[in-house]
């Protein structure tokens, strides 16, 4: 994953910021990560890495990174495309990514990873190719229309698991980490679109003349080893919490206390506290007395039960809304 960045032109020097730069992503994806370890060892609120600001920040770390990808992509590739070294580095991307969809297969079936951010930079890698050599603009036009692809373009044609890696499925697909082609493809894009205007502009080669201090050393490693730090650092934390957890366990919750954490947290994005009170325990209530909690606390992403769900909450929300409650609190 970690590609060379020296400009076209100048293949014997790298571009140390953009190191830099890519090993602070790098931290901040450990961070995310992190979080996400105590969330799944139940040391912080259900829900709280996948709403608000932490949904957030996971997006900016995840376009940051595949911008980068595409930096690096036309900085490697621009003037002429290096096939023995793209291969290489294709080959142990795909591999590592193929790795992660088995481990996390075994480990959490439910929910593995089929198309995570290496799946993602593998495949846009070989297509980012087909941009190298056309107008910036252009590439930006494109990448405008990769992005807003999932707003316009969802389709019922798109639910069959083998083409979830287009991203335009009407539905969500359970996964610890998916990034498919739409739209984040577009982060890439972007990437090469800047690199080739920086290099016309003279930026890069500035950028090169650029030597940060020691405090940047780090930093510098990790990016200039990335695919080993991507493929140890989750291992690593979730091991430790792991571990953590053997001595001083999280106190037990309930799946009906998860899911109303979950739904509280999820609802708020959009409603006031009182109002998601009463809306979520009205759905786990008939939920439970439809015998249909079980199958959402198993992942049923059927559009027949989709459907119902949507079903539900509308009547959910339109009880809750009568309810005098929460029309008190209603301004």
């Amino acid at each position: 994953m970690s590609i060379h960045t020296a400009p076209p032109g100048d293949q014997s020097k790298r571009i140390t910021v953009i190191d830099v730069a890519r090993g602070i992503a790098l931290i901040a994806m450990a961070s995310y990560h992190f979080t996400w370890d105590l969330e799944n060892f139940h040391y912080t609120d259900p829900g709280l890495t996948a709403f608000g600001w932490w949904k957030l920040y996971a997006r900016c770390i995840a376009s940051t990174f595949l911008f980068l990808v595409g930096v690096s992509l036309f900085l490697a590739h621009g003037r002429q495309i290096r096939w023995n070294g793209f291969w290489k580095r294709f080959a142990m991307v795909a591999i590592a990514a193929a790795a992660i969809s088995a481990v996390t297969y075994f480990m959490t079936p439910d929910s593995f990873i089929f198309f995570g951010i290496l799946h993602e930079i593998a495949l846009a890698s070989l297509l980012g190719l087909l941009f190298l050599r056309l107008p910036s603009l252009l590439t930006l036009v494109v990448a405008a229309v990769v992005i807003a692809a999932p707003i316009y373009l969802r389709s019922e044609a798109f639910d069959h698991p083998a083409l979830w890696w287009v991203g335009l499925s009407a539905i969500n697909p359970r996964s610890n980490d998916y990034v498919p082609l739409f739209p984040w493809f577009g982060a890439v894009l972007v990437g090469i679109a800047a690199a080739k205007l920086a290099s016309t502009t003279g930026l890069l080669a500035r950028l090169a003349t650029l030597t940060p201090g020691s405090w940047a050393k780090p930093f510098t490693f990790i990016g200039r080893h990335s695919l080993a730090f991507y493929l140890i650092h989750q291992p690593l934390l979730f091991g430790c919490v792991w571990l953590f957890a053997q001595i001083m366990p999280a106190p037990v919750e309930t799946r009906e206390v998860v899911f109303l954490k979950e739904c509280q947290v999820s609802c708020e994005q959009q409603r006031d506290t009182a109002f998601c009170a009463s809306y979520c325990v009205c759905m786990l209530d008939t939920l439970q007395s439809e015998a249909a909690f079980d199958r959402l606390y198993n992942g049923d992403q059927t559009p027949e039960f989709k459907a119902h769900l949507g079903e539900l909450a509308g009547i959910c929300t339109a009880k809750t809304e009568e309810s005098p409650m929460t029309q008190g609190g209603q301004q």
